[in-house]
């Protein structure tokens, strides 16, 4: 049995903090004692989480602090930087948790929607993880985790945009988790093989197959392994044996099962 994290002397910044992963990333991290810095657009789901994760452990001294910001938005560093500094505080843990979901083709895709997908899973993901590494390696202390996808093994139709913006994060950070090892400063890609959230969209009892028969993971269960591998200053995190052992067979797909997937599914959410 794992020993449980002491994270009373921690605090931790949750992006897309309000909801589903990042919520239960916030929750796990403010039981062990961390306090918090929630970002997220919704000011409203800031001010529902905060009270959801305030009443979960209603004795904590730990404290919670809530940011509305767009991380698409311009100037998003010096945003953060200034929040930071104007309530004297100083993150030692950081969690690249916003993302989007689309399932769609590329030729169906907005320009707006493509900058979308850029802007927050590449920009965003790379000038926070540099802003806060730059901030930890003075310190020669500190822990980053990058949230990417067992999608950027998968160049399947439909996820173009998500899987190679997903495939940038988890090259990103294990190239920026050699540049920093040496500053003990930890920094960990995760690749999720499905998490049952709303992300995706499913309903619940297809949530509930998925879980029983290990292709999606609980949430809680989830976030309890990222965070001691993120402790443990892992390099990597594939939830799961069975999505470890599908990537070798993911990249040896045939087109014809590729084209599948096109005609079966993706043709049917495309307006002529």
């Amino acid at each position: 049995m794992p020993k449980s994290p002491d994270l009373s002397a921690s605090l931790a910044i949750v992006t897309g903090g309000a909801g589903g992963i990042g919520l239960e990333f916030a929750k796990y991290l403010y039981k062990f004692g961390a306090s918090l810095i929630l970002v997220d657009i919704s000011r409203d789901r800031l001010d529902e989480a905060k009270e959801i994760i305030s009443d979960s452990q209603k004795t904590a001294h730990n404290m919670v602090y809530v940011l509305q910001l767009d991380l698409t938005s311009e100037n998003v560093v010096e945003k953060l930087t200034s929040f930071c500094d104007s309530q004297l505080l100083d993150p030692d843990i950081l969690i690249n948790n916003a993302g989007i979901f689309s399932f769609k083709a590329i030729t169906d895709s907005s320009e707006k929607t493509i900058d979308r997908f850029i802007d927050l899973h590449v920009r965003a993901v790379s000038v926070l993880s540099q802003w806060f590494v730059k901030r930890r390696i003075q310190k020669r202390s500190g822990y980053l985790l990058n949230m990417s996808s067992m999608s950027c093994w998968m160049p399947m139709p439909g996820l173009a945009l998500y899987s190679s913006t997903k495939s940038y994060i988890r090259v990103f950070t294990r190239a920026l988790h050699y540049e920093v090892k040496d500053f003990n400063v930890g920094v960990t890609v995760a690749c999720p093989g499905g998490i049952a959230t709303d992300l995706f969209g499913l309903p619940e009892k297809w949530k509930k197959f998925a879980v029983g028969i290990g292709v999606l993971d609980t949430p809680d269960g989830f976030v309890k392994k990222a965070v001691n591998r993120m402790l443990k200053k892992k390099k990597q995190y594939i939830n799961g044996l069975l999505n470890r052992i599908s990537i070798l067979f993911v990249g040896i797909l045939p087109t014809s099962i590729r084209m599948i997937v096109k005609h079966r599914l993706l043709d049917k959410g495309i307006v002529r």
